[in-house]
């Protein structure tokens, strides 16, 4: 019985990047057509380093999740601060108010946003496309860092405050350090959103200016090439690289054990 579960893990993890794996490795066969036997070649690397349109969708997803994570985090944080540290009327609903976000379909909300952008004149583009990443990004982040807040004392900061501090530098001087790791899961979390976010760019970006998953899908529907694999598998390293650099500083567990 004890090997079930270490099987049972291997097994869905098996499940979940075999098909990554199997896509990245499509991105150094020499045919286009995915053929076997498997041929390794560098062909559709150098096929996308002339692909100017799928690198400026890259490019312009990467800005936007880069801006929408710092925003959102941000903009979150003092609302999970407004949440968790302080009693007002409307705190429950508000809460509750931030689970329907997540829970409505991305394609409701999509269409929502972009008849409210035009009837309010802002429209199509960059800044409706950072508009709408923050606000679908943000309960995100509410939630992680308000889950943060419940693993810290709140005596804390009243202890630091008894002995001369201000509420202000007892939050960055205490609190802040606590929640870290939480702050940094939650950046985290709204850059993946940001992203993968499809549906929403679908909606909000105009034929000048597209990020990667919208111009993925507009390049399937006029024929799939392998340069697909390749600015799918670069931009896959380069997240987990990110994620795993973080993670390596931020050192969750430290922070638990000092605390």
């Amino acid at each position: 019985m004890k090997t079930l579960g270490p099987i049972y893990l291997i097994a869905i993890l098996i499940f979940l990047y075999t098909p990554i794996l199997v896509m990245m490795a499509m991105g150094f066969n020499a045919s286009p057509l995915y053929e076997l036997p498997f041929h390794f070649s560098l062909q559709w690397y150098d096929a996308l380093w002339d692909n100017s349109i799928l690198l400026t969708a890259g490019l312009n997803s990467l800005v936007i999740a880069s801006i929408t994570a710092v925003l959102a985090t941000a903009l979150g944080t003092m609302a999970s601060v407004a949440l968790s540290r302080r009693t007002f009327r409307g705190r429950s609903l508000l809460q509750l108010m931030l689970l329907p976000p997540i829970a409505i379909p991305w394609l409701i909300t999509g269409t929502a946003m972009l008849i409210f952008f035009y009837w309010t004149g802002i429209g199509r583009g960059m800044h409706a496309l950072l508009i709408g990443h923050v606000a679908l990004a943000i309960p995100y982040v509410v939630l992680v860092v308000g889950t943060g807040f419940k693993t810290i004392r709140a005596d804390l900061e009243e202890a630091a405050m008894s002995l001369g501090s201000t509420p202000v530098h007892a939050f960055f001087s205490v609190t802040l350090p606590l929640l870290y790791p939480s702050i940094l899961g939650a950046a985290l979390f709204a850059f993946a959103v940001s992203l993968d976010q499809f549906v929403i760019s679908y909606f909000l970006a105009t034929p000048g200016y597209t990020t990667l998953p919208v111009q993925i899908y507009s390049s399937i529907r006029k024929g799939f090439t392998p340069e697909i694999n390749a600015i799918s598998t670069v931009l896959l390293l380069g997240s987990m690289t990110i994620i795993l650099i973080f993670a390596r500083f931020a050192k969750p567990g430290d922070t638990n054990d000092k605390r």
